[in-house]
């Protein structure tokens, strides 16, 4: 099945977003500039080709001249591939292949480990940004109530490994988990009123 253009041109504009947007991934976007990056996803019959320039990103269907880099990969890979610690073992494992400069996919997945995915960046132009920083607010709210799930089931867990075999961790170690935990959700907390607060004014 071909690439169609409306595809690359919306893969475009997310890269473009998110790669692209930010001062502060300057230095790791100057790393790829004036490289092209070809990615063969086997569902697929025609490549996506990204072409690094100091401005933009350009998504193409297709492309005649030599890629610096060519990666053949399943589509569910791709997700991975926000996780640079993951490369190694995606192409140790036969999940990702690499043809070419291989520096050339490491910046690539250095850059979108850098990058923070915002769904309100995406849905903001063509919703508004008050629109979007709700429906953004609800999947962190749904990411929030997993959470929360999880916490009572390691609870649980805890209280059986306790109270059956006896191999929970000391109580200095449980201390200093719960306190980073609170911590943690501390800082959480603290991010959603300052979101709130925006989304007021």
């Amino acid at each position: 099945m071909p690439i169609k253009p409306l595809v690359t041109a919306g893969i475009e504009n997310v890269l473009n977003t998110f790669l692209y947007r930010s001062p502060a991934l300057k230095t790791a976007r100057q790393r790829l500039n004036g490289k092209v990056l070809r990615i063969v996803l086997k569902e697929f019959s025609t490549p996506l080709v990204l072409v690094f320039s100091e401005r933009q990103l350009d998504v193409l269907g297709e492309w005649e001249g030599e890629a610096d880099c060519s990666v053949i990969t399943h589509m569910s890979v791709l997700p991975k591939l926000r996780d640079r610690q993951q490369l190694t073992a995606l192409i140790r494992s036969g999940e990702l292949e690499v043809e070419g400069d291989l520096q050339v996919v490491q910046n690539f997945v250095a850059l979108a480990d850098l990058a923070e995915f915002d769904p309100a960046e995406l849905l903001a132009p063509y919703i508004g940004d008050i629109a979007a920083e709700s429906i953004s607010k609800v999947l962190r709210g749904g990411s929030s109530f997993l959470r929360k799930g999880l916490r009572r089931q390691q609870r649980y867990v805890a209280e059986v490994i306790t109270e059956e075999w006896r191999m929970a961790p000391g109580t200095l170690e449980l201390a200093w988990f719960a306190e980073e935990t609170s911590a943690v959700e501390r800082a959480v907390d603290a991010l959603t009123k300052r979101l709130e607060k925006l989304e007021d004014k």
